[in-house]
């Protein structure tokens, strides 16, 4: 759906309806509690195979259920993948736990939780940006598109020597979303202000560019951006989660060159030693997502529908520029307040292949 986020007060008899009770939890989980919750209504996360502290968005779904069990009083516990023979099996043991909803992450995720979705029709599935159709399995995805168009204006709008880039840790529609959004917005600035600012990294009308094959190998990173720095790009977005702080560490060590984040506010999670180079971030507000899904569930009114945020019901948004502030002039930042608020009114229409 592309309803606005709902507000997800819940009645405390609404909590007691919760859906069934949980085994006691996997020996190999983490979890904020020791035991099921007094409502027994408990839910399982399952991390795909860049872990837990991935600094995107298995970091942020997880902050999300943990915000859900202190505002509902539930059990939440996670099971983390560290590599791909761990997803079938940690989904397996998250259904088996008896628990009414599982929450799981990425595309990696998407066969197993289709298949224990049928083989388990009772239980309540979400999973993070991916599709997965079936009566009991909710996507929750992000127009990223949207924000990535701001922060390419933004980009284009403070490079200095008018080059930019972006890279992805694999050519997938969640990436190659944000990607395609950065260029649009490059584009934009270029036909506002008569300008040439070019990015390297991606072909919007290819669909191909510059990926390092996976999402956790820091040193890749940092030897791609490291490549563009040498081609004049002082702008980096990469979106490969924890593969962008070697981009991050690349762009310390040359004067003038800013990263972008995404998926979460890389101020508040990247090493602080981060932030002098951090323009802005790209936001999925995924743990928003998952409190108010969670608490659709415990109420009784679970739907499959897709979840879809926008920069308009506030799913996704541009990060403040916290101590880049200073370097972002006052008439920029009014053109992306104005950018914002025709893209919220559909006047500007994002598109990407992989708008979902």
């Amino acid at each position: 759906m592309r309803g606005a986020l709902l507000k997800t007060g819940i009645l405390a008899g609404a909590v007691a309806l919760a859906l069934t009770a949980c085994a006691p939890a996997p020996s190999s989980t983490t979890g904020a509690s020791a035991s099921p919750a007094a409502n027994g209504y408990c839910a399982r996360m399952v991390t795909n195979s860049g872990g837990l502290d991935d600094r995107s968005f298995n970091q942020s779904s997880w902050e999300g259920l943990q915000k859900a069990q202190q505002q509902f009083g539930i059990d939440a516990q996670v099971l983390v993948s560290t590599g791909e023979t761990d997803l079938a099996p940690n989904v397996t043991q998250a259904v088996d736990s008896g628990c009414a909803f599982v929450l799981t992450v990425g595309y990696e995720l998407a066969d197993a939780t289709l298949a224990s979705a049928t083989a388990s029709p009772s239980t309540h599935f979400a999973i993070v940006d991916e599709t997965v159709t079936a009566p009991n399995v909710k996507p929750i995805l992000f127009d990223t598109a949207q924000a990535s168009y701001l922060a390419g204006y933004l980009a284009a709008g403070t490079s200095k020597t008018g080059k930019v880039a972006t890279f992805g840790g694999g050519n997938q529609p969640p990436v190659t979303l944000f990607m395609d959004g950065f260029v649009d917005g490059v584009a934009k600035y270029n036909a506002v202000h008569g300008t040439g600012v070019v990015v390297l990294g991606w072909d919007k009308a290819a669909q191909d560019g510059s990926f390092t094959g996976d999402f956790e190998d820091i040193n890749k990173g940092k030897t791609l951006t490291q490549s563009f720095i040498d081609q004049g790009a002082d702008v980096i977005l990469p979106v490969a989660g924890q593969v962008g702080e070697g981009a991050a560490s690349a762009a310390l060590e040359h004067d003038g060159v800013s990263i972008i984040w995404v998926d979460n506010d890389g101020y508040d999670t990247l090493p602080a030693q981060y932030r002098p180079i951090l323009l802005t971030s790209v936001m999925k507000n995924t743990g928003d997502a998952v409190v108010q899904i969670v608490g659709d569930d415990i109420g009784g009114s679970f739907s499959a529908d897709p979840f879809v945020g926008t920069l308009a019901n506030g799913g996704v948004a541009l990060a403040p520029f916290h101590d880049r502030a200073g370097s972002v002039p006052a008439a920029l930042s009014a053109e992306l307040d104005a950018l914002k608020a025709d893209i919220s009114a559909g006047t500007i229409v994002v598109q990407s292949p992989s708008t979902p």
